[in-house]
């Protein structure tokens, strides 16, 4: 999948934000090699240099157009282009790091094991996911799919939300952690803009949808999703609208396992 930069980054401080509240709960002091899972433009890269200025810090992403947005705004950091769910470090990782980019990944019961091997030993994981896939911005786009005039374009295609629950991933992580911590925050996102909402959805979950139509179809399609979002989040007094957003955080310590990623 294409992904535009500039659409993207038209919401940078409200996306920044769980960024930096994740980053803040993580306590390594001195890590040799950092892995950014997804690291998009690259602006949390950025912190993550500065945060430990002595680490290998290691930008991956599948996407060639957000790397290049961030092999210009940062030219001396390292970015690997890699699918993620191939992903395998050239040595143990002392972070993994993963800000919004995870759900985009199936079968988390194989994943996050998984990227538990990758680590050193005492090595930490951390990772933030949007957990609101069932808030209007995106049961609209399911309503929309699913009305008369689309469903014949999407036959077949199955939905289900690639996030779970915080008490699955306390169960799948917990036996192979020294130490985890999970929680969930709901931003209360004031956003500018006419229907900033179905803006924000445009540059990220929405995108693959209108991936699946023919050219011709797309700006029909994104304004009839468009209607529907205007309605279920109307612009306040003040011509700003609020767009609650639920994200998941998780930071674990890597045990006693051996297993090899």
């Amino acid at each position: 999948m294409s992904w535009s930069p500039e659409q993207y980054l038209k919401f940078a401080a409200p996306r920044f934000r769980p960024a930096l509240d994740l980053l803040n709960r993580v306590t390594v002091e001195n890590p040799a090699t950092v892995f950014d899972l997804g690291c998009g433009t690259g602006s949390v890269t950025r912190v993550l240099m500065e945060r430990w200025p002595d680490a290998e810090v290691i930008g991956v992403d599948d996407s060639a157009e957000m790397l290049a947005k961030a092999a210009k705004d940062l030219p001396g950091a390292r970015w690997m282009r890699q699918s993620l769910a191939d992903w395998k470090p050239t040595r143990p990782a002392d972070v993994i790091y993963s800000n919004a980019a995870l759900h985009w990944l199936p079968d988390h019961r194989q994943l996050f094991p998984r990227l538990v091997t990758c680590l050193a030993a005492n090595g930490l994981l951390a990772v933030q996911m949007p957990r609101n896939f069932d808030a209007p911005s995106h049961t609209l786009i399911t309503e929309t799919m699913l009305s008369p005039r689309w469903k014949p374009k999407f036959t077949g295609l199955q939905m289900s939300p690639p996030v779970a629950e915080p008490s699955d991933y306390y169960d799948l992580l917990a036996p192979l952690a020294k130490s985890i911590d999970i929680w969930e925050t709901e931003y209360t996102q004031v956003l500018e803009g006419r229907n900033p909402v179905a803006e924000w959805t445009k540059g990220t979950w929405l995108k693959q949808f209108l991936d699946m139509l023919p050219e011709s179809d797309r700006d029909a399609f994104e304004e009839d999703y468009a209607a529907r979002v205007r309605l279920a989040y109307p612009q306040r007094a003040d011509g700003r609208t609020l767009f609650p957003f639920k994200r998941l955080f998780i930071v674990m310590q890597k045990g006693s396992s051996s297993s090899a990623c």
